[in-house]
């Protein structure tokens, strides 16, 4: 059953992704943080929702036969609200998958975000937007000419993170994680009994309790 939508409100109001990518470590799940070149544009901002994968790959002309936007417009169109549109483009720093135009289509339906390993453009737009947007760069590339999407809403990676639809996808200033569907529940809320636990470390070293005495409490550091 996917993850409701009071969780990821309250997750992304009290988690971040340094100790959600710990839970993950402590359950065997150790590949699910996105490359450190993943980066967000605006670093003040908190992703949280639920992935709509897209793959591309490199091309080198259109034409109506190719239609290199088919794909990409049908899957913009289909977001749901809570969605993160996920583009992986294997590394491709040749293309800008994600603007201002995508990015005020997604929020119109209640998309929340966008994470891609490519690059973004109309960089100054989206940030007045608001709309949380992670990228490998920033660059106007268009995809007209470059790239294609081949296939929406199929299991992807970016770097070592594989990504399936409807991954919980938790990003902020340190970078981006993605949550296996079939345990996101039971991360999230885990996460968050760390949380609580980071507070009472935090305060006892506050108060001047050596790291080595607090360790051995509780654990955490």
């Amino acid at each position: 059953m996917p993850i409701s939508d009071e969780i990821l409100e309250q997750a992304q109001h009290v988690l971040y992704t340094a100790v959600i990518s710990d839970t993950l470590d402590e359950m065997g799940l150790l590949d699910q943080a996105l490359p450190p070149t993943v980066r967000p544009l605006d670093e003040g901002l908190v992703l949280c929702g639920r992935a709509r994968t897209g793959l591309y790959m490199p091309v080198y002309h259109d034409d109506d036969a190719l239609d290199v936007y088919e794909h990409e417009i049908a899957l913009v169109d289909d977001l749901k609200p809570r969605d993160v549109a996920v583009f992986s483009c294997a590394g491709n720093n040749r293309i800008a998958p994600w603007g201002e135009l995508l990015s005020t289509a997604a929020d119109a339906r209640g998309a929340v975000g966008c994470v891609t390993d490519g690059l973004v453009r109309d960089v100054r737009m989206i940030r007045e937007m608001g709309f949380q947007v992670f990228a490998g760069g920033i660059g106007p590339l268009d995809t007209k000419n470059r790239a294609k999407m081949m296939m929406a809403d199929v299991p992807a990676e970016i770097g070592k993170a594989r990504i399936a639809p409807g991954d919980i996808m938790f990003g902020d200033v340190d970078g981006v994680v993605a949550i296996p569907q079939h345990t996101a529940e039971e991360v999230l809320k885990a996460a968050m009994e760390k949380v609580s636990g980071e507070n009472s470390v935090r305060e006892e070293l506050s108060n001047g309790t050596s790291l080595k005495e607090v360790f051995g409490k509780y654990g955490i550091l």
